[in-house]
């Protein structure tokens, strides 16, 4: 990835809403979340909504899905993972072994969720 496309993605994410919506569907993998159940659980009204999972769609960070009438919302992992690994490229003068304890802590968080 280059770096305007990681500006991209960091700023969708620079909003509280848009944060905590992508959150919610990392934590909801891999199955998704439908447009409205992500507004309901957000407490958020369904058109900001659309507006927000808007602009994570323009960064490439969720997909949405059309089932039926439904549109089911998933986080792209893949997508993320590029970002981190780009944001952790040089970490510790590029020895992994020095990062280790970074990544570790960062796993046993999220297990701990």
């Amino acid at each position: 990835m280059e770096s305007p496309e990681i500006i991209g993605c960091l700023a969708a994410l620079a909003q509280t809403t848009r944060l905590e919506t992508f959150r919610l569907l990392v934590s909801r993998e891999p199955g998704g979340v439908p447009a409205g159940e992500i507004a309901r659980l957000m407490e958020v009204p369904q058109n900001t909504m659309s507006a927000h999972l808007a602009v994570l769609a323009r960064a490439g960070l969720v997909r949405g899905e059309r089932r039926s009438r439904s549109i089911i919302y998933r986080a792209d992992l893949d997508r993320f993972r590029a970002v981190t690994q780009f944001l952790l490229k040089d970490c510790c003068g590029g020895d992994p072994d020095a990062c280790e304890p970074l990544a570790a802590s960062g796993a046993t968080k999220a297990k701990a969720r």
